[in-house]
């Protein structure tokens, strides 16, 4: 079914579902995806599960919420039930578990075009889980049975296009690497808001900024025995937002190191933005990733970076290094080198910022109608 944005705006709506939420870059993306049409005059629902999901305080009021069971076998027969109501002609998902349930839910109701987006290099997951080859066998077949089902199948960026592509026996041609909705108009007012945090009062020296869920992933223990090597050659801090399971092994890794005092984890905050406009350098540390939409905040924020040259997404955003250092994963002395040189001589504040305008929402929208209408 194709998506016709010239046909009148009652007979065109898209639906994307978002029952297995949580805090992470997919529902961000989606909230702005929604806004995004809506703005373009098209019926928009966002599916959810539980009301106080996160960001949802940022939802444009003119998308409709719609609140539907996330478990058991009501879920499937809920979602049916309401593309039979609502006819849909597009029935966007990305998480796993969600692409899992629109799947299902078109046995019962054949009617919306579904089109599944890849957010993980799944290869780089799995061999960062540590799982065998039966393990990934396994995995990558349960990956076959739902993609392939699809009738779109969208990508966060050309290095998860081109593994979701090995996976299933695919041409990576026939996968649509589209940019994901970072960069908002609000985003530089965002950035402007104070933040209360005695490290940026002035004079301060340098803030190093990590940002993220603490855990295994993003690999924040790289981040800290990396600063290490920068504070003992400048007077430098370390703030790392968010919070997760391995915050006392952070702290104790700090102390471990001798530096505890340049260190500090304040939890997750509202607005990220505006730490990220006051940091010398923000530093992306992780062991995988399927985009970095932090990345894309930090330069959008002007704000220099430095990242590791991991599977996938921070080589596409730095272009090569173009614009930013990439580090070898794991490699603590090539990424406080890499800091310090950020420190030493940073990019051009301009130049960061027009490089995030790739991943603006107007962008990303226009290229997501191109992809729904072409079908």
């Amino acid at each position: 079914m194709r998506f016709n944005r010239a046909v009148d705006a009652q007979h065109r709506r898209i639906a994307l579902l978002l029952q297995h939420g949580g805090d992470g870059g997919v529902e961000r993306c989606f909230i702005n995806l929604a806004r995004g049409f809506v703005e373009r005059g098209i019926a928009t629902d966002l599916l959810i599960a539980e009301r106080n999901t996160p960001f949802l305080g940022h939802l444009d009021p003119q998308v409709r919420l719609i609140h539907m069971p996330v478990a058991g076998s009501s879920s499937p027969r809920a979602l049916a039930n309401y593309i039979d109501q609502q006819q849909p002609q597009i029935l966007l998902a990305a998480k796993d578990e969600d692409c899992k349930l629109a799947i299902t839910a078109r046995t019962l109701s054949p009617r919306p075009r579904i089109c599944l987006c890849a957010s993980v290099n799944y290869s780089a997951q799995l061999a960062g889980h540590g799982k065998g080859p039966l393990r990934r066998w396994l995995r990558y077949k349960r990956l076959r049975q739902m993609f392939n089902q699809a009738d779109t199948l969208i990508c966060v960026s050309a290095g998860v296009a081109a593994d979701l592509a090995m996976i299933l026996g695919k041409r990576q041609q026939d996968l649509h690497v589209l940019p994901n909705p970072v960069v908002t108009p609000e985003l530089t007012k965002l950035a402007k808001e104070p933040v209360h945090h005695p490290w940026f009062a002035e004079p301060h020296p340098p803030v190093i900024l990590g940002v993220g869920r603490l855990g295994r992933i993003k690999n924040f223990s790289l981040l800290l025995r990396a600063f290490a090597v920068v504070h003992q050659q400048c007077e430098a801090r370390l703030i790392i937002l968010g919070e997760g399971r391995q915050r006392a092994q952070l702290t104790s890794l700090a102390t471990q190191l001798g530096m505890a005092e340049a260190v500090d984890l304040p939890g997750f905050v509202e607005n990220p933005l505006a730490f990220m406009a006051r940091a010398a350098v923000f530093v992306l540390s992780s062991r995988w990733e399927g985009f970095g939409n932090v990345l894309v905040e930090a330069l959008a924020c002007g704000t220099p970076a430095v990242a590791t040259d991991c599977p996938s997404g921070p080589a596409e955003i730095l272009q090569a290094g173009k614009i930013g250092s990439l580090v070898p994963v794991d490699d603590p002395a090539a990424l406080s080198k890499a800091i310090l040189s950020c420190l030493a001589n940073p990019p051009q504040p301009e130049t960061l910022r027009q490089a995030a305008l790739r991943y603006s929402l107007e962008n990303s929208c226009e290229a997501y109608l191109r992809v729904f209408e072409s079908g």
